[in-house]
């Protein structure tokens, strides 16, 4: 399994040790290095990371100010200084909290929680489901049986096994609802299950008889995350 993880700090030296600490665990791989919260705000919304090195005082804006933000973060990793900030960090769901100058040893144990916890999460309820308003009912859809998601201005097209179903929300609304490592934007226009995805034909996605394009600005992305076979 490979956790794809960004590291935030505006310590160039901070950035330097943990760089070579990510670089010795096999299970890793940097996708994103920022030199301060506004950068990895930024970063955000190109990158899907499944992790954050995250300090905390930083020019602008703090970690902790632009963590409470994000409506879904990936998992968090503190990097401080100061422990100060360690019930707030806890609050926001952080995974640990690592006090400068970190060692390895404290590093590694960090990774390993982040580790188990996705891999206990990729063990998921085959039967997960979200309701979506169809038809002036609530309608409950297997997230397994979708295979991909269609924007249609302020709709969506939801696209099953057996059914497609409208309803009244934007893309961007919808994805929030939907667990990211099994579904990823591919286009300003569509979701894709990954576990629905048969096969690539130059930037074009084959989900069944469906031909779903890949954006240009989406194509790294894409390609990285199905090649990693996560």
């Amino acid at each position: 399994m490979e956790i794809r993880c960004i590291i935030t700090d505006d310590e160039p030296t901070a950035r330097a040790g943990l760089l070579e600490y990510v670089g010795k665990v096999n299970f890793l791989t940097l996708v994103g290095e920022c030199e301060d919260a506004v950068q990895l705000n930024n970063m955000l919304s190109t990158v899907q990371p499944d992790l954050l090195f995250l300090d905390i005082e930083m020019p602008y804006i703090s970690g902790l100010q632009l963590l409470s933000s994000l409506k879904n973060p990936p998992k968090v990793i503190i990097t401080s200084a100061y422990d100060r900030y360690a019930i707030d960090g806890y609050e926001l769901n952080v995974i640990d909290y690592l006090l400068k100058p970190i060692s390895f040893e404290r590093f590694l144990k960090a990774v390993n929680k982040v580790y188990d916890l996705i891999d206990n999460e990729s063990k998921s309820d085959p039967y997960a489901h979200i309701f979506v308003k169809t038809d002036r009912q609530l309608k409950k859809i297997l997230l397994n049986d979708i295979l991909f998601v269609e924007s249609m201005e302020n709709y969506v097209l939801i696209y099953t096994i057996n059914s497609k179903e409208i309803v009244r929300m934007t893309l961007r609304q919808l994805f929030e609802l939907l667990p990211h490592k099994y579904f990823l934007q591919v286009h300003r226009s569509y979701i894709v299950n990954l576990n629905h995805v048969q096969g690539i034909e130059g930037n074009i996605l084959n989900i069944r008889s469906y031909k779903i394009t890949i954006a240009r600005n989406f194509r790294d992305i894409v390609f990285n995350k199905l090649l990693s076979g996560r």
